[in-house]
């Protein structure tokens, strides 16, 4: 049996979540198959100008959030100094990825992610993906369709691809993992998911291929993928068919062994979506050498709309999938914040859009990834979300510790906003050092989007970004008439080999326009 608890201020908001939620879901992976090596897929797909297939916009996710004064804002004589003269190592490598048009639609946002191998980076868009040399940023295959990844899988994936892709680097296997939701119809609601797994470390050989259905009736948005010794893990929100109507997260657990393996696999979820009430979760995804403690569930946390940081354990049994269970582990209090655009997703001012161009927080759920690290002695789990602080947004980042074991604490958490400019849409991960960084979307009504980034030391006083800031690029056009998408998502990465080097990228605009965003991938450290 399937246990799932919730915390709310509202025992009757709990109660509701939990009716129901008795059984576990297995599925099983309708196809799956070997690909052919993707450096002999033909390149240069043909644009596919497809509608904005991504809701337009999805409805605000409700909480019932209190507002209150951040309690939690960087210290602004360490923000001060810090901006003025930073300490922040610039880049190592700074280059394009890739623009649009290029590989596939004609759609904002890009979704773009990267993750970083052992030799190689792997950049995805909508719908496109492009492998480069990490050490020179040279392109080895690409840009080329995701469509091509299942090239003779038919069905949903190969026809009916629609976005929201996520690549990561299972540093335990030397694997590279590309997914994507889809659609047999190629239009809402959105069932499927389809992961493909690499056969080697080069992520331009093949890949075992499975396509998974998930759901018949609703729309499956925003799945994030995370790696962990037992399973492949995943979140996704919860639609109604139409889009138009929140139902709650869902988790799901892929079968890493099988699918490392090529053999067929399935996943396992608690029944259907978790409730309106429930806020967006996170799954762990693994960073460094050091696995979780031999068993640990994996950790999934939600963003705090009820002011606290809800921490659940999924155990997954492939082999009995009635023992797996969903459970509230702890739930941490978050620091005091305000919402951001709390009756608009669209409310971040950009140099010359004027009003009606104002860009997309995305500020009701964690941005990806929930990156987690086991130093030893103590577990760390990372992450971010943007609220709104002095007039702007800010980035808050926080990290949990001891969050398989416990007891759950907050070691630290801070509102990164040192002036009045505009910071969202971040992504943070830290390395084995445990100095930490975080990437982030800027802007204002003075400057177009830029792309930045700030860091700490391990050594620096707690909830400060210390070392100060840097700019990864500056964009030099604003985005109009898109529906106001900008993101959805960034990511940060480590290097699997020196456990030390950040990896960061996401979007830009060159010239002010429509559907013409540009991407750029950059690499740093902080020691």
């Amino acid at each position: 049996m399937l246990a799932f608890s919730v915390y709310s201020s509202s025992s009757a908001l709990a109660q509701a979540a939990n009716q129901g939620r008795s059984d576990v879901v297995v599925g099983a992976s309708y196809h799956n198959d070997v690909s052919p090596a993707l450096r002999d897929v033909p390149q240069g797909w043909p644009l596919e100008f497809k509608r904005e297939h991504e809701a337009n916009p999805n409805p605000l996710i409700p909480n019932n959030h209190q507002d209150s004064p951040d309690t939690a804002v960087q210290d602004k004589e360490i923000s001060a100094r810090a901006l003025l003269a930073p300490t922040i190592m610039g880049t190592i490598l700074n280059f394009n990825g890739i623009p649009y048009p290029g590989v596939g639609c004609n759609c904002a946002p890009p979704d773009t992610n990267g993750a970083v191998g052992t030799t190689q980076y792997v950049q995805i868009v909508n719908e496109g993906y492009q492998v480069f040399d990490k050490t020179t940023g040279n392109s080895v295959l690409g840009p080329n369709s995701i469509e091509s990844v299942w090239t003779g899988f038919g069905g949903a994936c190969e026809l009916g691809g629609l976005g929201d892709p996520v690549v990561l680097f299972d540093h335990l296997a030397n694997r590279w993992i590309i997914s994507e939701f889809a659609s047999l119809t190629g239009t809402a609601p959105v069932t499927d998911e389809c992961i493909a797994v690499s056969t080697t470390a080069d992520a331009t050989g093949t890949y075992n291929r499975y396509g998974f259905h998930l759901t018949s009736t609703q729309f499956i948005d925003y799945p994030k993928l995370a790696v962990w010794p037992d399973a492949y893990y995943m979140s996704v929100n919860v639609f109604n068919a139409l889009g138009t109507a929140f139902l709650g997260p869902q988790p799901f657990a892929f079968d890493r062994a099988m699918m490392l393996a090529g053999q067929p696999a399935t996943f396992v979820s608690p029944v259907g979506p978790l409730g309106s009430n429930v806020a967006p979760f996170l799954p762990a995804d693994l960073d460094g050498s050091t696995l979780p403690p031999t068993g640990a569930p994996n950790s999934y946390v939600g963003f705090p709309a009820n002011g606290r940081y809800t921490v659940y354990h999924f155990h997954v049994d492939f082999a009995t999938p009635s023992n797996s269970t969903f459970t509230t582990f702890a739930h941490p209090r978050a620091a005091a914040f305000t919402r951001l655009c709390p009756t608009t997703r669209s409310c971040v001012p950009q140099l010359g859009a004027g009003g009606s161009s104002k860009l997309d927080a995305i500020a009701d759920r964690l941005m990806f990834r929930l990156a987690y690290r086991n130093f030893g002695t103590f577990e760390s789990v990372v992450s971010n979300y943007t609220v709104s602080s002095g007039g702007v947004a800010g980035v808050r980042w926080f990290e949990l510790r001891n969050v398989t074991a416990g007891p759950v604490r907050v070691f630290q958490q801070s509102t990164y906003q040192p002036d009045t400019t505009w910071r969202w849409m971040g992504s943070v991960a830290m390395n084995s050092f445990g100095d930490l960084a975080v990437g982030f979307s800027a802007s204002s009504s003075s400057i177009f989007p830029q792309i930045r980034y700030a860091g700490r030391l391990v050594t620096d006083p707690k909830n400060t970004l210390a070392q100060g800031e840097a700019h990864l690029f500056d964009g030099t056009g604003a985005q109009q008439d898109t529906s106001n998408r900008w993101g959805d998502y960034s990511s940060m990465s480590i290097d699997p080999v020196d456990d030390a080097t950040f990896w960061y990228t996401t979007e830009y605009y060159d010239t002010t326009s429509s559907f013409n965003w540009r991407t750029r991938i950059g690499n740093f450290k902080l020691r």
